[in-house]
């Protein structure tokens, strides 16, 4: 009796390597090799301007010069943040401000960086708010003789009169708006009539702040005065030659030494002023 089960031909069937997507793959779960970063970087050093005594105040990692892509051009523009107290070889006193320098050129294994910005630190500013005073903010934008446009932010706070037995020291609204315009009066006039780096000369040391608290005497007295932060808003355009002044010795030399933070006696011998400037 013949078999009435059906068998189809056999036939060779061959598959093309380049159909199959997982022929081509490694085995599932295989790890990358781990090759650390740092090994492809190199190290710059940070050139503040020359009005710091403290010069080199740090260094910064960059990837290799490799194809088109140059360190020097991922270094420019890079924004440092280093405090006052490292700038102005080791001085506990200014370890409360906080600089920000901005690279804007590359020369040899060097970070030739200028000024971009002032702030307090939070711990400082912190320590100043207190009950039973007034707390009184101004901000004002200048412009230097060089053409770069500053924001200015102050910052005061009255304090109690001589022999006062009173709690609080409290100031009126009226009061409060004369010392507001004084403030930006002092800060658009020692700022216009220099440039950049006579501008950060006078940050170092707080004249500034000294200048309005002087000033104000005789409105409210103040206490704790002063420039919280600087933003710049505008720069010129680049110009080479003029960084590399604001980083030669000249610059440092014309920067002079530490200038002492108040003025003594600058109210009681402005004769005939009546303590005002």
């Amino acid at each position: 009796r013949p078999s009435t089960s059906f068998h189809p031909p056999t036939c060779c069937v061959t598959m093309a390597i380049g159909k199959n997507k997982r022929l081509t793959k490694g085995r599932k779960g295989q790890k990358k090799k781990i090759v650390d970063p740092f090994t492809r970087k190199e190290w710059y050093d940070i050139k503040a301007p020359a009005m710091f005594i403290n010069r080199i105040c740090g260094k910064t990692p960059v990837n290799r010069t490799q194809g088109t892509k140059i360190s020097s051009d991922a270094l420019k523009g890079r924004v440092f943040e280093v405090s006052l107290a490292d700038l102005q070889a080791p001085d506990e006193e200014q370890a409360h401000r906080k600089i920000k320098l901005i690279c804007e050129e590359v020369q040899g294994r060097n970070c030739l960086c200028n000024f971009h910005g002032m702030d307090l630190t939070r711990d400082k500013l912190c320590s100043l708010l207190k009950k039973w005073q007034t707390l009184i903010e101004a901000s004002v934008d200048v412009k230097t003789t060089d053409g770069y446009t500053l924001r200015l932010f102050a910052i005061a706070f009255t304090k109690k009169r001589q022999n006062q037995s009173k709690k609080t020291s409290y100031a009126q609204s009226s009061k409060i708006r004369q010392i507001r315009a004084k403030m930006v009066e002092i800060m658009s006039n020692e700022a216009s009539k220099c440039d950049l780096t006579g501008l950060i000369i006078k940050f170092i040391p707080e004249t500034i702040g000294t200048a309005i608290e002087n000033a104000c005497s005789t409105i409210v007295p103040l206490q704790n005065v002063f420039i919280r932060k600087v933003k710049m808003l505008k720069k010129p355009k680049f110009d080479l030659t003029k960084l590399l002044e604001m980083h030669s010795e000249a610059a440092a030399a014309e920067a002079g030494a530490k200038v002492s933070r108040v003025e003594e006696g600058a109210v009681e011998n402005t004769a005939g002023a009546g303590g005002r400037y």
